[in-house]
């Protein structure tokens, strides 16, 4: 394994169990058992790599080795031990969100890149590595996916992909560009969260006429 390759492999370690006990986290809070809460963990930190490498054709990477499935069960050890600080603060869950999101980002830019797709592609795997597993999340918790709402979430992941494109059109080296990639991801994050920031919600209002017509035809059909 090249220096390159153990330095993918630390960030997707750590990105993994910072995903991980974002999503074991939430499951405790839902009183989800062990395994449950272990199933939630598993899938927050592999379900956006495990759709990022079958669109790109690849092995799926925690097929590979187990350390994955490994580094998950310590992550739900650690919220066991550490619960009364890491469930009953949302400020953790933020932090841990926050971290997995960014690594998870660089990871699939570098992935992407690596296997010869072009730059918007990789900004794209990118995106889908660092949100989907969050989507699957919230679905098996039975909440609304954070993907779909209005906070800057999803646009945080690929404004981080167009800043690690940016420092590779101005020639800096791959540490800069992941080091932007991240810094943007989670200086997003933060400020979204500071200032409250969020994208339009698209919501439509109907007419007065059109929410009376329903009641003109069920008047019709009495007749």
């Amino acid at each position: 394994m090249s220096v390159e390759e153990t330095f993918l492999f630390i960030i997707e370690v750590v990105g993994t169990i910072a995903f991980a006990i974002s999503g074991i986290r939430l499951a405790a809070v839902k009183r989800f058992d062990w395994f449950g809460a272990y199933t939630v963990g598993l899938v927050t930190a592999i379900g956006g790599g495990t759709l990022r490498d079958v669109l790109l054709d690849i092995p799926v990477f925690w097929m590979q080795t187990g350390v994955y499935l490994a580094v998950t069960g310590i992550s739900l050890a650690t919220v066991v031990v550490f619960r009364k600080v890491l469930v009953s603060h949302d400020r953790a869950l933020f932090i841990f969100d926050a971290i997995g999101l960014a690594l998870f980002v660089v990871i699939g830019i570098q992935k992407t890149l690596a296997v010869g797709y072009p730059m918007w592609v990789a900004v794209v795997m990118g995106t889908i590595t660092g949100s989907f597993g969050g989507v699957v999340r919230d679905i098996l918790i039975n909440e609304e996916p954070l993907f779909f709402r209005k906070d800057i979430y999803a646009t945080a992941c690929m404004a981080g992909g167009v800043a690690y494109w940016l420092i590779d059109v101005l020639g800096g080296g791959m540490i800069v560009q992941q080091s932007a990639c991240a810094v943007t991801v989670i200086g997003l994050r933060v400020c979204a969260l500071r200032f409250n920031w969020s994208l339009p919600v698209l919501s439509y209002e109907p007419a007065e006429k059109e929410l009376q017509r329903p009641k003109e035809e069920k008047g019709h059909r009495g007749r």
